[in-house]
């Protein structure tokens, strides 16, 4: 059975689903070319946090429901979420995901292309198989299309000093909110327990998603490489700006528009200066700030849930996302 996160052994009441979840991925990963199946297995098995399994299966733990079922589309979360890291890191040319290296560093983009590709494929699979209606493979469909608004909205304001929190909420909303989102809603729509209780199970969902965005990108400014299992620092020079520097901007322009407008001839010396400036600010507490109240307004949509010991997990775990280093 594959292996999940050492942070779930704090849940047992889901670890177990989490490693058949994994595995059943594994089960469903075969294709003519060895070095895609080798790339896939090991973007799979490279100790992957499983958040949005878990929010899907916690979720479906309000009605009896069949468990195979879940795990199965827990899996189909799961494999969604590494297809779109795997085509991340080829846009971004990053060199580290989970503390090795990268599918597209490795194996070489080409490879790394296909190992997405066949992994959206396994996912609607997954979904044709064990989702009891149209709905959820709709509601996955929206979703895939709002992550591409989001990477495409922040790819046309790559550079821009002028962009605003506002702006950066809507990316990120796309980026990861929606998929948190999705999550979420299928765990609920398909434990029968009606499209209200999804609805309501989408929107902290979302609110999770978005505060889980902020804190990753502050922990740019707060981790180094090596805490952090990616290069930090690696989104300014591309010119992808996240909500501590967006908001230092706003007060500290003079001081950081020369080392930002330098764009990807930045040294690495230019990246630690301006991430100090930023340090140096009051902005990372704001951002932190701001990582809370949509936190808050998740809890406060969890506190409204049934009280069954699903709750009880959710709340947990939700609390938790203030306060992740990694």
């Amino acid at each position: 059975m594959a292996k999940v996160h050492a942070m779930w052994q704090n849940y047992p009441e889901i670890e177990t689903e989490l490693a058949q979840s994994l595995a059943l991925i594994e089960d469903n990963v075969h294709t003519k070319n060895q070095a895609v199946t080798d790339a896939i297995l090991e973007m799979i098995s490279a100790g992957g946090k499983l958040l949005r399994p878990a929010y899907c299966l916690l979720f479906s733990q309000f009605n009896a429901v069949d468990r195979q079922k879940m795990i199965a589309l827990a899996a189909a979360v799961e494999t969604l979420h590494t297809a779109t890291l795997i085509h991340d890191d080829i846009v971004d040319d990053s060199a580290l995901r989970r503390h090795q290296q990268s599918i597209q560093a490795r194996f070489g983009k080409d490879v790394a292309v296909y190992a997405g590709d066949y992994l959206f494929v396994v996912c609607f699979k997954l979904l044709a198989n064990y989702a009891s209606d149209l709905k959820s493979i709709q509601f996955n469909s929206q979703t895939m299309d709002q992550i591409l608004d989001g990477e495409l909205s922040q790819m046309t304001t790559r550079y821009n000093l002028d962009l605003t929190p506002e702006q950066y909420l809507q990316q990120i909303n796309g980026k990861t909110g929606q998929l948190f989102a999705l999550s979420c809603f299928i765990g609920a729509y398909e434990s029968q327990k009606g499209l209200k209780f999804a609805r309501q199970a989408e929107k902290i969902g979302l609110n999770i998603g978005i505060a889980f965005q902020i804190l990753d990108d502050i922990l740019d400014y707060t981790q180094t490489d090596v805490d952090f299992g990616k290069p930090v620092l690696d989104d300014m020079r591309r010119g992808v700006y996240s909500i501590p520097l967006i908001l230092t901007l706003q007060t500290n322009r003079c001081q950081l528009a020369p080392y930002l407008e330098k764009q990807t001839a930045m040294s690495d010396e230019d990246l630690h200066t301006v991430q100090t400036i930023v340090r140096q600010s009051n902005n990372v507490k704001k951002a932190q700030t701001l990582a809370q109240n949509y936190t808050k307004r998740a809890l406060a949509g969890i506190a409204k849930l049934p009280d069954m010991p699903a709750r009880i997990t959710l709340q947990k775990l939700t609390k938790t996302l203030l306060t992740r280093t990694t």
